[in-house]
């Protein structure tokens, strides 16, 4: 069984299986079906037109996140935001597979499509769709959006659970994007809260992707978390962008562990992007590269003993590199402690020493337990 394209009135590409009848002379086109659209492969550049949207993503993957542009499909959200997503494939060309067959890539579900399963699937369901098309899709439709430029100040980390807390039981769960803002240097925070995606802004003639076109970046947890534990381990990350469209490439889960030099492209499908050095790429590398002091940490010398609070509810973290770092100060590196009375915050600060029921807390043992609670 093979697939054809056809150009029809409109100038969209039909997709049609087909087998040949080879008793015919000369052989012939048989059993043609009709399985969809092949749909164009939109440029980095293209990308930014967007006015609506929505970011979608799925844990788990080894490659990025997607923006939904298309009304049709952004009117399949059942909400403003969910984890249960149920969408469409979003079908483009990808070259050749080895055996010189057409090979073509769903941009939504992050799959190759064009295995004999996969053609014969499309014949009897009249649908051209990718093995993973039932996958549930984490979503927020239309995203907050910062404009890195227009705040004094802006700190941008992953969300993980507490390591210690007294307040019920310590549960796992996903990663979030949590954001302070300031509109004066060290003035109070305007914004300090979760997001659950974000899409962030900023000026063009930074030019962090080889294009003064690419202005924003979409911020998913699951890049987020990859990026802190590169930061925190010191792993080797850059950003390539696709030779074939242009678009910056995120790796996730174990090729953003494991630096490489090969990229698959999550946009277009392609594979022959090749990094000067082995890296894990990711689109957020040259945005926190760009502010000069995303690297300085200071050492908190303070210290804390919450046996000092008992009767008080607290939780306890392991600091982490922020993802995103514009203020003109080092980075604080310690323990950060919530204590609590009658429901407001009596201690929001970060530590050098933390001791409890007589111990003092090791930065490193509590920053494995976050990540430990961390589903992804």
């Amino acid at each position: 069984m093979d697939i054809e394209r056809i150009v029809d009135a409109q100038g969209r590409l039909e997709m049609w299986t087909y087998e040949w009848d080879l008793s015919a002379s000369p052989a012939r086109k048989i059993n043609r079906k009709f399985v969809g659209y092949e749909q164009p492969v939109q440029t980095a550049q293209q990308q930014v037109a967007v006015v609506r949207e929505a970011i979608c993503w799925s844990y788990g993957r080894t490659l990025g996140n997607i923006a939904v542009c298309n009304e049709e499909m952004l009117g399949r959200f059942q909400s403003q935001e969910g984890d249960d997503a149920i969408l469409d494939c979003d079908i483009v060309a990808a070259g050749k597979m080895r055996n010189g067959q057409d090979r073509w890539w769903c941009r939504t579900h992050q799959k190759h499509w064009g295995t004999k399963a996969d053609i014969q699937d499309a014949a009897q369901n009249g649908l051209m769709r990718c093995s993973n098309h039932h996958q549930p899709m984490s979503y927020v439709v239309d995203p907050a959006h910062i404009n890195i430029e227009e705040h004094a100040e802006v700190g941008i980390w992953c969300s993980m659970p507490p390591a210690l807390t007294n307040i019920g039981k310590l549960e796992p769960r996903r990663p979030k994007i949590h954001v302070h803002v300031r509109e004066q240097p060290g003035a109070v925070k305007v914004i300090d809260r979760d997001y659950k995606a974000l899409s962030l802004h900023y000026n063009a003639s930074d030019n962090l992707f080889g294009s003064t076109e690419i202005t924003k970046v979409h911020l998913t947890p699951p890049a987020a978390l990859e990026f802190v534990l590169a930061l925190e381990l010191r792993k080797a990350t850059g950003c390539i962008n696709c030779k074939d469209c242009g678009y910056p490439h995120l790796d996730l889960g174990e090729f953003a562990r494991i630096a490489h030099k090969k990229h698959l492209c999550g946009n277009c499908g392609r594979d022959n992007t090749w990094s000067t050095a082995p890296i894990a790429s990711t689109p957020l590398s040259p945005m926190h590269d760009q502010f000069s002091r995303a690297n300085e940490f200071v050492d908190v010398v303070k210290s804390i003993d919450l046996d000092d609070y008992a009767g008080l509810s607290f939780q306890v973290w392991a600091s982490t590199p922020a993802v995103l770092w514009t203020a003109d100060r080092p980075q604080e590196r310690g323990i950060h402690v919530h204590v609590y009375k009658d429901g407001n915050y009596l201690i929001d600060d970060t530590f050098g020493t933390v001791r409890y029921q007589g111990a003092e807390l090791e930065r490193a043992a509590l920053l494995e337990q976050m990540v430990e609670r961390t589903i992804n």
